[in-house]
């Protein structure tokens, strides 16, 4: 059984990958492309302040870094 996703907004997930090694690169309009200098991953966050990030949209900007959902609960 798959484990349920929480619901965070961008700065929750943004702080959250972070504290997993991501550093800010660069933005562009309403995206935010964060890297992970020990193996170059990189990952783009869509920043829309206040709003949920889609489910979806998390799931694979987890998958993009290589993150389990327990991971991620315990990065928030």
């Amino acid at each position: 059984m798959s484990q349920k996703l929480p619901r965070v907004n961008c700065e929750e997930l943004i702080r959250a990958l972070e504290r997993a090694g991501f550093e800010k690169k660069r933005q562009k309009g309403s995206h935010l492309h964060l890297v992970r200098t020990i193996d170059k991953k990189r990952v783009t966050v869509p920043v829309h302040k206040g709003k949920t990030v889609p489910p979806g949209t998390l799931r694979a900007i987890l998958r993009d870094a290589d993150i389990s959902i327990e991971e991620f609960r315990k990065l928030l």
